[in-house]
């Protein structure tokens, strides 16, 4: 399966818009940001967990990260609350549950090979104090990427113009960026050589970030 693969397109997904779509295991649901491969795909995805569901443990071969949306995520390592940062790099594995039900954002082999660096955060709590209206916290930084979170006043403008292509997800708010409006839940991305000028409505805005990571983007390897 490919959607959305081509990484030198600029790409706008209102996911709030998207069906759900039930995934292998029950209680399950998926919206599908973009993708290549089947079950075992480089993916970007909102995945909801209804009270009570889980997923069968398995291994991370090429790392996953996420962001808790709403509800709490749960695992054998923690319980995580909205707001939750996570990455588990290759090599690790969990067997996830949500005792009341949560919505995730999350990317699966989009990792360093390499990478063996398993933390997580609360994206609020990292921000340091405003710049023309944008609060910001940089959640990860190595070769391969840079992961940021912004808050924006209402009517504050975000401006990245960084190697390597950006993504971002509205988590709250919204921001209106080359002539779209993305509410929450909206998912933008930017190939190479497009900056990214995102401008907050009039409750503001807050966004999570990836930059430099498209330059690495490719098919599981399997």
């Amino acid at each position: 399966m490919e959607l959305n693969a081509d990484f030198g397109a600029r790409v706008v997904v209102h996911s709030e818009k998207l069906d759900w779509i039930a995934s292998p295991m029950a209680g399950v649901e998926r919206r599908m940001l973009d993708r290549i491969g089947d079950e075992v795909a480089r993916a970007t995805t909102i995945v909801r967990y209804a009270p009570g569901s889980h997923f069968s443990e398995h291994t991370h071969t090429g790392g996953e990260e996420f962001i808790v949306l709403d509800g709490v995520f749960q695992d054998e390592h923690n319980d995580f609350p909205v707001g939750s940062y996570v990455r588990n790099p290759p090599t690790t594995k969990h067997a996830p549950w949500s005792v009341e039900g949560c919505t995730i954002f999350v990317k699966l082999w989009q990792f360093d090979k390499d990478d063996r660096t398993q933390f997580h955060k609360t994206m609020a709590d990292e921000t340091a104090p405003p710049i023309n209206g944008v609060a910001t916290a940089e959640l990860h930084r190595d070769a391969w990427e840079k992961v940021t979170y912004h808050e924006i006043s209402p009517g504050a403008t975000l401006e990245i113009a960084e190697p390597g292509g950006t993504e971002a997800l509205v988590l709250a708010g919204s921001v209106t960026e080359g002539g779209d409006t993305l509410n929450t839940g909206g998912w933008l991305r930017l190939p190479h050589g497009h900056p990214l000028s995102a401008k907050a409505g009039d409750d503001g805005a807050k966004l999570w970030i990836k930059t430099g990571h498209l330059a690495h983007a490719k098919a599981p390897a399997v």
